[in-house]
This record gives structure tokens, sequence and C-alpha cells, in this order.
């Protein structure tokens, strides 16, 4: 039986042309790699290897002119934990092709306020992320794939999808303005 995890990590090799995800949350520290997230908050430096299996998923992607891409929705002034993602994860993973944008609501309304965390495969496969309270990953909720077609009604996701795009702004332009602050 495969768990939804591992269906999760298969659609990263099945997807045809974009894997888009939105984050929201301000804190991921209770999911995923803990101890280099220690060593950050302890001044260490980025461990050897860092990231390595999700560079290589998104290298393979990357490379067969495939896109992923995020959209992050924060506020200023950082959490550690975004100081860490951003600084350690998103600049690891841009060398290997992943595209990130910011959505700074610091100074204006969240227009996607109320969105789920979620992966979006061909703008037609939503995989929503469940966290609790203090960002540890639930697991994910597989919603059915739609046709999409010319004329189609767009489904929520990829409404949100367009609406993260169209008002963020590429993290390079926005780390180089407010990745010291």
């Amino acid at each position: 039986m495969i768990s939804a995890s591992d269906d999760l990590a298969a659609r990263f090799s099945s997807f045809e042309v974009e894997a888009f995800r939105l984050e929201t949350l301000d804190d991921y520290g209770q999911s995923g790699n803990s101890d280099a997230y220690r060593a950050f908050l302890a001044g260490e430096p980025k461990p050897e290897g860092y990231n390595a299996a999700w560079l290589k998923t998104v290298r393979r992607a990357t490379e067969s002119g495939k896109r992923m891409l995020r959209v992050h929705v924060l506020s200023r002034p950082l959490t550690p934990y975004l100081r860490y993602e951003l600084g350690w994860g998103y600049l690891t993973n841009m060398a290997a092709g992943e595209e990130f944008f910011i959505l700074d609501t610091t100074d204006r309304p969240n227009p996607l306020a109320g969105a789920p965390d979620f992966w979006l495969f061909d703008g037609r496969d939503p995989v929503v992320l469940n966290y609790d309270e203090a960002g540890a990953f639930l697991g994910p909720a597989f919603r059915p794939a739609t046709e999409a077609s010319a004329g189609e009604v767009e489904s929520e996701f990829t409404t949100y999808r367009k609406v993260a795009l169209a008002q963020s702004v590429p993290f390079t332009k926005w780390w180089e303005k407010h990745g010291t602050e």
C-alpha cells in the first residue's frame, strides 16, 4: 500500500509542465529538516549536502524543461524560521532551478487570506498540505484532478496561483531589499 506521503513524492516525477507551491505559514520548524534548523539557530554553517534529496528532485525536473515554483505569503519582520527557510533553503534550491516569489503583506491586506498551503501539479492536480498550529506537517489531502480545458471555470487553486503570482515579486529582488532587515 502506498502512503499519502509516497503518493505526494511520486507526483514530483510524474508532473508534466509545472509544480506550483503556495506557502502561507511563518514557521514550518516542526516539519522537515529540524537538525538543519537547529544548526541555523545556533549560528552554525549550513551542513554539507544540505537539502540534497530535494535538490536532486528539482534538478531532474528543471533539466527536463519542467518548472517548479513557489510563492510564500509573509510579512516582516521575519520569524527565525523564515530567515532560515529563505536564507538557507531558497538560496540553495535556486541553484537547482526552483523559482521563488514573495507576496509581502507587511503594508497591505493579504489577498490570499484563508488559502491553504498546497502544491498544484500541471494546473489541475491540487494537493493540500495540512499543518498543526506549531507547523508540524500532518499530511497531504488529495483533491480530484480536473480536466482543464479552454473556457472551463478555474478551480480555487488555479485562482490562488494566479493571484499569488500576479501580486508577488521575484525572491531575489525582495531578498536584496529586505533580506537583512
